[in-house]
């Protein structure tokens, strides 16, 4: 059965080389979620898509697709590019990735799709990228059921209580626990302010960011993620500078 689609609104995840002058596009669109499309040419220096399929840029495309992988058949402009650059264009790519490595395959998510349009706007020019992923990973989590369980602690179904030390376990929830050490152990006071959204203070931005790190491990299932190795390379770098905010490639903890 073959499906002819329309000017749907698109962004384009990751590109890669197919055969001489083709590319492979996967992308995310509103309707019929993420998948995967050839563009014939696209690598050749007289076609009119050169320029256009590029991360970041809101595209409305239309397709043939007959089976797993589709055909390219038209792509403009659905908008004004987003200017990335430094920590906001690493945040970019990493957003891109979880959603590669998160999303399955021909599962329409409107409102993931609408979370990504809006966590890319808000990324051009952001002071604080981080804060700005931490966000969107827990709301990512949510929409694809894997949100987090922080009402109750799951031992006698009490309210988190802020002097008190929990281990989150994935796949139940916060666990109170004696010890205060530990990778996925975290005070209640960090966890209340992760449940609120609460990161104004930098120590409650830095145990979301490693809650979440463990929780979205979990998820991948051992897959990795090519935005933490690049991340790695950065900090191992001595002349990469701190951002105008000051916190530095330290602070970004995209993986």
């Amino acid at each position: 059965m073959t499906m002819r689609i329309q000017q749907e609104p698109a962004w384009l995840l990751h590109h890669r080389p197919f055969r001489d002058s083709s590319r492979i596009l996967d992308i995310l669109s509103r309707d019929h979620g993420r998948l995967s499309l050839v563009a014939r040419g696209a690598r050749s220096a007289k076609s009119r898509l050169n320029g256009l399929l590029r991360p970041f840029m809101p595209l409305s495309m239309s397709w043939v697709a007959r089976g797993d992988l589709g055909t390219l058949t038209g792509a403009e402009m659905d908008g004004a590019p987003v200017a990335l650059s430094g920590d906001a264009l690493l945040s970019g790519y990493y957003a891109n990735e979880l959603l590669l490595k998160l999303l399955h395959r021909f599962d329409p998510q409107p409102e993931v799709f609408a979370l990504y349009a809006r966590t890319v706007g808000k990324l051009a020019g952001n002071k604080e990228p981080a804060l700005l992923l931490r966000q969107f990973e827990i709301e990512l989590l949510g929409f694809l059921g894997y949100g987090l369980n922080l009402d109750r602690d799951v031992a006698q179904h009490h309210e988190l209580l802020a002097k008190q030390h929990y281990e989150y376990r994935v796949a139940l929830g916060a666990m109170p626990v004696d010890r205060q050490a530990g990778p996925m152990v975290f005070s209640g006071e960090e966890l209340i302010a992760i449940r609120d959204g609460c990161f104004a203070d930098r120590d409650k931005l830095r145990a979301a960011s490693r809650l979440l790190r463990g929780v979205i491990a979990y998820h991948l299932d051992g897959k990795e993620l090519m935005s933490r190795k690049v991340l790695q390379e950065l900090r191992r770098r001595p002349q990469v500078a701190p951002t105008a905010s000051g916190s530095g490639h330290e602070d970004l903890n995209v993986d």
